[in-house]
């Protein structure tokens, strides 16, 4: 289970002396210094070089499945929008894509993103922009069958707009939430992070009539200034719906 980082001198002029103070270098914007100082102070950060994971968002996805349990043993798993692979990482070893637990069933990890993401052992990574035409098809294709999970950490490049900020991100999600409905298995799992403004009401009705527990998280791990949340839906019950649309 993720536990948040623990350490010494964590409030009073102790940590405030342990600081990391970043200096205004020429050609960089204020914004961009209060950013880097923020990430060399996260204890996130440092924990997450210190535990091999690409990125502090390793252990939101971490603390959502401890709470929920989607990534189980044998299960298959799409990560939409992966980079730089921290989600993948922590999926691998908790659905034993690497067969390494020979007394469980091996699951099988998928990760898309538009950038280029290095290699992680034990998941399959391709390079490819989900919003193209026909990239919904391409992933359908590498993964050959149903998924267990569908995740999406996607985020479209920030504008400094919250209102246009949150309306792109809706649309990321309604795309990925479209892919799941395709691929999901009975039972499925899907999860999303949003940005909390309203916009996201019509989708949280939506998830609620095709699956049987949808549940809004802030992990401990998201930052505390951030308007990010998580939308977990469990239980997908759409494709019974298609195949018997009677209930019968």
């Amino acid at each position: 289970m993720s536990k948040p980082p623990e350490g010494k001198n964590t409030s009073g002029r102790g940590a405030r002396d342990l600081r990391v103070k970043v200096k205004t270098a020429k050609g960089r914007k204020l914004s961009s210094t209060l950013w880097l100082e923020r990430q060399l102070n996260d204890p996130y950060v440092v924990r997450a070089k210190r535990d091999g994971f690409r990125g502090r968002a390793a252990y939101k996805i971490m603390e959502l499945d401890d709470r929920y349990g989607f990534l189980k043993p044998g299960a298959r798993v799409v990560d939409l929008g992966c980079a730089p692979g921290g989600w993948c990482q922590v999926a691998v070893p908790r659905v034993n894509s690497l067969g390494e637990n020979l007394k469980k069933p091996q699951g099988y990890v998928l990760g898309v993103d538009l950038q280029e993401v290095e290699p992680i052992p034990g998941a399959e990574i391709h390079q490819l922009d989900f919003l193209e035409d026909g990239a919904d098809d391409q992933v359908k294709a590498w993964l050959g069958g149903r998924a267990d999970v569908v995740m999406s950490d996607m985020a479209a490049a920030a504008s400094g707009h919250k209102g246009t900020d949150h309306l792109r991100i809706i649309a990321l999600i309604e795309a990925a939430l479209a892919f799941a409905y395709d691929v999901l298995d009975d039972g499925g799992t899907f999860v999303a992070k949003v940005l909390a403004g309203g916009a996201e009401n019509q989708m949280q009705a939506e998830l609620k009539r095709n699956f049987t527990k949808v549940a809004n998280v802030k992990p401990p791990s998201s930052r505390k200034d951030s308007s990010e949340k998580f939308v977990i839906a469990m239980g997908f019950r759409g494709r019974n719906r298609e195949e018997n649309p009677d209930g019968e």
